[in-house]
């Protein structure tokens, strides 16, 4: 029963972090109650534990918490452990050469999660999730999942954000046959009118996904004449960031001098 106590109290204090992952920088205790589904007491009480253990810290004025500095700590060790402090120059450079925004994710349950890239606002964190089924990052996720999460009914209702967005878990799995064939994944104004996604995966020695890297633009740009193109330099880059990201031991064996 303790042990049960405990789980559910992590879950809780997890639940309640979560709710800092959108646009919000800081959050009342009215806010923290609805969004968490618990009690105003049970909430205050969860919420002192955090800022005890700076996990949250409470604004004197008024009130209201926000992330504490032991997020921030935990963030950056997580940040350059994975090496991602070296990747800036390689994002930039590709960038550069496509005139478009590059994003690098990481899977977090259903979703996509942005670690470094063009599409991050960092004074509001809005952009940093996407969802798995409509976007390239996420279809590449999913594709080469080192876990195998093939049961894509777990990732629940579908839910439309355009008319393209695919909304059926069987033509989902036919599109991620699709990618995996492909080797890249496309978004084809599935997650937004007017915007036009390649990702590709940046793989290990398993030939599993660590990173997925897109290169984002408009349709008139990305033509369809030129995703080949495209796809190229985002390969090139990927296989960049596999010597940057991943450890020697684990890395893809160089089949040819020109990889």
């Amino acid at each position: 029963m303790a042990a049960e106590d405990g789980v559910q109290s992590v879950r809780r204090a997890i639940g309640m972090l979560d709710c800092f992952g959108g646009g919000d920088a800081s959050l009342s205790l009215s806010d923290l109650s609805r969004r968490t589904g618990l009690s105003t007491s049970t909430t205050h009480r969860l919420a002192r534990t955090l800022a005890i253990a700076g996990f949250l810290e409470q604004e004197t004025r008024t009130g209201r918490y926000r992330l504490g500095p032991s997020i921030t700590e935990l963030g950056q060790l997580s940040f350059h452990r994975r090496g991602l402090h070296r990747i800036a120059p390689e994002l930039a450079e590709l960038a550069r050469i496509t005139s478009a925004t590059v994003d690098l994710a990481v899977r977090g349950d259903r979703h996509a999660v942005i670690l470094s890239g063009g599409s991050l606002n960092p004074d509001s964190g809005i952009g940093l999730r996407r969802p798995l089924h409509s976007t390239a990052l996420g279809k590449v996720l999913l594709a080469w999942d080192p876990e195998g999460r093939a049961d894509l009914e777990s990732l629940g209702p579908l839910r439309a954000l355009t008319g393209r967005t695919i909304v059926n878990h069987g033509e989902l799995r036919a599109e991620l046959d699709r990618v995996r064939e492909a080797g890249y994944a496309l978004n084809d104004g599935e997650s937004g009118d007017g915007v036009r996604t390649v990702a590709v995966p940046v793989l290990d020695r398993q030939g599993h996904v660590r990173y997925a890297l897109a290169v984002r633009s408009t349709p008139l740009v990305m033509s369809d004449a030129r995703i080949d193109w495209f796809v190229t330099h985002a390969r090139a880059c990927a296989r960049a960031l596999e010597v940057l990201l991943i450890p020697p031991a684990e890395r893809r064996l160089r089949t040819s001098a020109s990889e």
